[in-house]
């Protein structure tokens, strides 16, 4: 061509993108401005999309300043590019400001709104923002509904999602429109309410499989197979054929309650409908359900005989490993996919990271390459990456690093929270861990389990009883969380290496649930510490009730009673121990040298 104009070079840059060409598109645009070439609005809007769905974030920020140097951050096709990005890239607050910022907002940038808010699960911000779309007279579509209706399930905002369901009656909506139905099953599954959910999959005149899909997810995310499996064997005797999602959700399960049987019989169904084949989906979920399920060798057959290794199935195949602490297959996977340019996403790094985490020879060094490699690649900003840098960087001992990340994070949610209270609490900075749980609250956010669990492992570490017992008291009474064994183990723990043995036992009695061998052995190893004979007896009376044939509960309850003086318990639980040919594994330590391994008894 003997004249590149920017009509001719925004077509080659739209053509290569829709072959699947993303990365060879954007180079093209590069290569467009260094000759001298002046984008158009076109030509931003086409880019930026690339840039959203293919996660080139890093991209997208530096094409934002060229917007603004153009003065086309006001273009509406623009600014709906520039805002989904933004929400893509998890940095929601800025996404939120650049949208009211904007002159003129049309139904399609209000959709983009509330379809990123449903994305991250901020169910009120969601609501508060369809409020303003009705203040600014937009009137929503079926499209703003299944967003709505999606935000709501997140959040189980029951009452509100009713709402809502009443204004998609009073449209004629759930007659007319399949998704919206099928988005009230979903919402109503989410919350619980799977009489309504069934009642609404009746009510669909006719059912198309996606309904039929919706309900046997239902039946499945909330463990009831047995229905799961009726609705999926009435789908087959009506003559319709039930696509791959219908047993996405079964294979889920299967991975979850690790149901190997199940999963197995769902593998027949699959390779005899065919839907194996070419079926990213079903593949890395049939890798995931026997990794999860204890069978490695049935995930890495079916990787390797996989048509194609797609990054779904190293994903796949990466958390499957990981699982199983395969630390050194995870990093050689990891390599495999760069040197096959299979490429990788924020799984693929996150998991990379995790495994560095749980290995012996976790360094600064090790930490910063894939540091670099989540930059280069434009995943800086992604939040499940930046929460593994944040763990994998303080479990090195590089804990200032650690809070570098935390710091550079504009808006962090409740992981980011977690993931640096647990940073804290590892290393003993039982303060600091509250003091950022204390910032999570001032936030707005919700501390969830693992919140809690963190922050009393920070107290426990750093023998805080009082601030211990008051988090503790605050899970149900202020938060609406029961505590469960994790929680008390931790306590119990807590109050037994102070000396309040009593109040230990007193906690493992009044608990709702009935206390374990882990809450009765800490129990026990506290009494001996600190010689408290009578609560160490029933702490052992209990533990030979709960494992009567483990041989470490009966050489822990002969050590107690020899720490107390009582050498003919002592002498006859080792006894009984050796009549019964019970034994203790031998221990091995583990010695790093370099990148050798060395296991010695």
């Amino acid at each position: 061509m003997p004249e590149r104009d920017v009509i001719s070079w925004n077509t080659v840059i739209n053509g290569l993108n829709q072959s699947g060409f993303q990365r060879k598109s954007l180079c093209l645009y590069k290569r467009m401005i260094s000759q001298g070439i002046v984008e158009n609005s076109s030509t931003f809007s086409s880019v930026l999309s690339i840039c959203n769905n293919a996660g080139f974030y890093r991209q997208g920020f530096e094409m934002h300043s060229r917007v603004i140097i153009f003065g086309l951050n006001d273009n509406i096709y623009i600014a709906s590019a520039l805002v989904d990005l933004y929400m893509k890239a998890g940095l929601v607050d800025l996404s939120l400001k650049l949208f009211y910022d904007l002159p003129e907002r049309n139904l399609a940038i209000w959709n983009v709104v509330l379809r990123g808010i449903s994305d991250v699960g901020w169910s009120k911000e969601l609501l508060s923002a369809y409020n303003d779309m009705k203040l600014a007279n937009v009137e929503p579509n079926e499209l703003s509904f299944c967003y709505l209706l999606h935000g709501c399930g997140s959040g189980r905002l029951l009452l509100q999602g009713r709402q809502l369901h009443c204004f998609v009656l009073k449209n004629g909506w759930l007659v007319m429109n399949v998704f919206i139905a099928n988005g009230l099953i979903d919402f109503y599954s989410a919350c619980g309410v799977l009489s309504d959910a069934r009642e609404l999959f009746v009510a669909i005149p006719p059912q198309d499989v996606i309904s039929w899909n919706s309900v046997v997810s239902v039946y499945a995310s909330h463990g009831l197979l047995h229905d799961a499996l009726k609705v999926l064997e009435k789908l087959q005797s009506l003559g319709k054929r039930p696509s791959a999602q219908s047993f996405l959700g079964l294979l889920n399960v299967s991975s979850v309650r690790k149901h190997m049987l199940l999963g197995k019989q769902i593998h027949c169904c699959v390779l005899k409908l065919g839907l194996d084949c070419g079926n990213v989906l079903i593949q890395s979920a049939l890798i995931n359900m026997y990794g999860k399920c204890g069978h490695i060798e049935g995930s890495v057959s079916l990787f390797e005989n996989a048509p194609e290794s797609t990054l779904e199935c190293c994903n796949s195949l990466m958390t499957s490993l990981l699982h199983h602490n395969v630390i050194k297959d995870v990093f050689e996977l990891f390599y495999f996919m760069l040197d096959e340019s299979i490429g990788f996403d924020d799984v693929s790094l996150s998991t990379a990271l995790k495994a560095l985490s749980q290995s012996a020879s976790v360094s600064l060094n090790s930490c910063g390459l894939l540091h670099c490699c989540a930059i280069k690649s434009g995943f800086e900003s992604d939040i499940v990456v930046l929460c593994s840098l944040i763990d994998t960087y303080s479990k090195s001992g590089h804990i200032k690093h650690s809070q570098q990340i935390f710091r550079q994070v504009l808006s962090p949610n409740d992981i980011c929270f977690t993931a640096m209270i647990n940073a804290y609490a590892r290393i003993g900075k039982g303060s600091e861990a509250l003091k950022m749980f204390e910032s999570m609250i001032q936030e707005g956010l919700q501390p969830d389990e693992v919140t809690f669990l963190c922050v009393l492992i920070g107290c426990s570490h750093s023998g805080m009883v009082k601030e211990a017992r008051t988090v503790f008291d605050s899970m149900d009474t202020v938060h609406g969380i029961n505590p469960d064994r994790r929680h008390f183990s931790c306590m119990v723990d807590l109050l037994g290496r102070i000396g309040l043995v009593s109040e230990a036992e007193e906690l493992i009695n009044c608990a709702a649930i009935e206390g374990d061998c882990v809450m009765w052995s800490s129990l026990l190893r506290s009494c001996r510490t600190h010689r408290n004979e009578r609560a160490g007896r029933r702490a052992a009376e209990k533990l030979m009730e709960l494992r009567p044939d483990d041989p470490a509960v009966w050489f822990l309850v002969s050590n107690f009673y020899a720490e107390i003086g009582d050498f003919d318990a002592s002498a006859q639980m080792r006894e009984v121990a050796v009549a019964r040919k019970m034994s203790r594994e031998i221990g091995y330590s583990l010695i790093d040298k370099s990148r050798y391994h060395v296991y010695s008894p």
